[in-house]
């Protein structure tokens, strides 16, 4: 491993200071999305290759962001590669007409996920929660969605109410988090906590007749949820017609093959896809129920119930490819098995280090999703960690990138199929330093 951030001389940051000047000038914030790191850890990358990525600055670290989850494989990985390539010499887009390779991973998807009868091509996972939504508008013919208090289900009006409360809300009315959000988009959205079935069912009593869908997660942020919480769920939506959404844009082929729907042994009636499927690259899906994805039938137009679905990279084909290369490597006996058997391992030598310095914090991972948080249990909605210390859990995740750990404070990590041994041991070598410099600087 190369010197950590902050054993780098500040001669050593001039080639990312320049290109920050250039961001600052012409991106808002300089950033491309909603993370602001601090000045002193604010980092341009330039390339990856498996567990690691290096900064324009030539500093190396050990990637736990993995694309927010989509680089499953690790960076640059040569089938994904050599797929990808192979389909940009045969032709980068097309648009109006099918492809070969999109029927090709559509029918994959079709056989590989559980609750799969036919699926719908988009873009991003965005894109393929707000599809879902207003496929279930249609077939019900109402128009409320109920989602989960602090559910990240991606960046449109609806997905975005109630996703960032600054403190639990009045059930179950929802919250316009930002600037920008249309009024009647909160009113057409109802909320409730998560993981609280009790709450859930009464809402639902008094609200049936006009809810399309519910929305949930298999895991909301580093929160799984109680298995009889999403069966329950799947049971109350099938006595009242309603349509139950599963967001698996983050859990689809991430905690197993079969996603969250083969982890708790559910099947919804549609599930959004993105991140591991689009290989990295611009694609997602909405799978499920045959009679609900037949309202995108371009054959129903003029018809009562069709709905309109298009988009310029839908079935992008070498996305497409990417994600059969993707595929093929993440059906091979023990990947699955050994990610997470890694993550466990990691997360118990992390709270052994937490334990040593005396930091009352937990590491938790489900799956190989992982987190460190400032609680003393693990968390069940989002009022917990809200009531948690979020100041010193982004500060001690602050002190671990600078150890070279690209982690991006207060925001859930993943392992991918390429960490090793030595990624992990050289993670835990940095948590210590870096809750060595937290307890003398707290």
């Amino acid at each position: 491993m190369n010197k950590t951030v902050q054993d780098r001389p500040a001669s050593s940051r001039r080639h990312s200071d320049r290109l920050f000047e250039i961001a600052e000038s012409v991106i808002p914030g300089a950033g491309l999305g909603s993370y602001a790191l601090e000045q002193d850890v604010r980092l341009i990358y330039s390339h990856g290759q498996g567990s690691r990525i290096w900064d324009v600055d030539g500093r190396e670290y050990i990637d736990y962001v993995g694309g927010a989850g989509a680089l499953i494989l690790g960076h640059s990985h040569p089938a994904v590669v050599q797929a990808s390539k192979d389909q940009l010499e045969r032709g980068a887009h097309m648009f109006g007409s099918l492809n070969d390779v999109a029927i090709t991973l559509a029918e994959r998807l079709v056989n590989d996920i559980p609750c799969a009868e036919k699926l719908i091509y988009a873009t991003t996972g965005s894109e393929a929660t707000a599809y879902a939504m207003r496929l279930a508008r249609a077939f019900t013919g109402r128009e409320k969605i109920l989602k989960f208090e602090g559910a990240y289900h991606g960046n449109h009006d609806y997905a975005i109410v109630s996703c960032f409360p600054r403190e639990s809300g009045d059930y179950p009315e929802g919250v316009a988090d930002f600037s920008g959000q249309p009024v009647a988009t909160t009113s057409t959205m109802l909320v409730c906590p998560f993981n609280d079935l009790e709450t859930l069912d009464s809402v639902v009593a008094q609200n049936k007749n006009e809810i399309a869908a519910i929305i949930a997660e298999p895991v909301q942020r580093i929160i799984p949820a109680k298995p009889e919480f999403l069966q329950g769920i799947q049971k109350i939506c099938r006595d009242n017609d309603i349509v139950f959404i599963l967001d698996e844009v983050v859990t689809g082929f991430r905690l197993g093959y079969t996603g969250g729907q083969g982890w708790y042994g559910i099947k919804p009636d549609l599930a959004s896809f993105g991140k591991i499927v689009g290989g990295g690259g611009p694609m997602s899906c909405v799978a499920g129920r045959a009679d609900i994805l037949d309202l995108a039938d371009p054959g129903y137009k003029g018809r009562p119930g069709y709905t309109y679905i298009n988009g310029t990279l839908h079935g992008n084909p070498v996305a497409a490819s990417a994600t059969l290369a993707m595929l093929d490597a993440l059906s091979q006996p023990g990947v699955y098995e050994r990610m997470n058997a890694y993550t466990e391992e990691l997360c118990a030598a992390c709270q052994q280090v937490l334990k040593k310095y005396r930091i009352d914090a937990i590491a938790e991972c489900t799956g190989s999703l992982w987190q460190i948080l400032f609680m003393n249990q693990s968390p069940v909605s989002i009022s917990d960690i809200l009531s948690s210390n979020q100041d010193a859990m982004r500060r001690l995740d602050t002190e671990l990138l600078k150890q070279g750990q690209y982690v991006l404070p207060g925001v859930r990590r993943f392992v991918s199929a390429v960490h090793t041994v030595q990624d992990i041991e050289d993670t835990v070598r940095g948590l210590d330093e870096a809750c060595r410099v937290f307890n003398k600087s707290g």
